[in-house]
């Protein structure tokens, strides 16, 4: 939507929201927080999978097959390949796969430059290094979702169903770093949720039932509290 169809859309209940199509138009201006929530695992990816025999990384694309999309491998590569250590190469299976997502990294450092002072945070599906390239993740981490319900098969049912890869937190906070902020925190959603939630109940003791439940299912680690991490930097 254009910016000015948008401004004359605004809300009279809202009189300070402004829209912005994009960083560079509020470039080192903003003094405050700028926070996001399942954006970046929400980002395009990029698949590669390992060719263990030829010793290098081959990008997947989609192609077509008796009128269904397929996977095909792309004989020259959109975008660089992953940087893995050698000593990981050496070990690493045929066929592994690792999705890259330079779009969350462009968008992370468009954010660095927008923020004058404050902090940037962020709450999203995702892990480390050493998560991300688990012994028991081959197959990679990108995935749909119906009406709650998961398949590994993403080019299924297109435009029916939502598709996400994990956020290689590494990438993500190595590029806040080399932007010149501060890691203030990189944990799991329920490590920090608790920390804020033990100060609320030591100054209001404790919630309502209803909001103990919804508490537990986002702390909870088979629910949502290990699968989402927070990232916060600082300037």
């Amino acid at each position: 939507m254009p910016a000015a169809s948008r401004n004359k859309r605004r809300s009279p209940a809202f009189p300070n929201v402004r829209w912005f199509e994009n960083f560079s138009k509020i470039w080192n201006r903003a003094h405050g927080v700028i926070f996001s929530n399942e954006l970046l695992d929400a980002m395009p990816v990029h698949p590669f999978v390992w060719n263990a025999e030829q010793r290098r990384w081959e990008e997947m694309g989609v192609s077509t097959e008796n009128e269904l999309f397929v996977w095909t491998r792309l004989p020259n590569a959109m975008t660089a390949p992953p940087e893995l250590p050698d000593g990981l190469l050496d070990v690493l299976p045929d066929g592994y796969v690792v999705e890259l997502s330079p779009d969350a990294i462009q968008w992370w450092r468009g954010a660095v430059s927008a923020l004058a002072q404050g902090r940037l945070m962020t709450i999203d599906y995702g892990g480390t290094l050493e998560e991300m390239l688990s012994p028991g993740r081959t197959s990679g981490t990108l995935r749909a979702y119906t009406e709650h319900r998961v398949s590994n098969d993403v080019l299924a049912n297109p435009g029916g169903q939502d598709i996400t890869a994990h956020v290689n937190f590494f990438e993500i906070q190595r590029a806040g770093e080399a932007a010149g902020l501060k890691t203030n925190a990189f944990t799991m959603q329920s490590q920090f949720l608790t920390e804020i939630s033990r100060g609320l109940w030591a100054q209001r003791g404790l919630w309502p039932q209803n909001q103990v439940r919804q508490f537990q299912t986002l702390t909870h680690p088979e629910h949502l509290g290990r699968p989402f991490r927070v990232l916060i930097q600082s300037r």
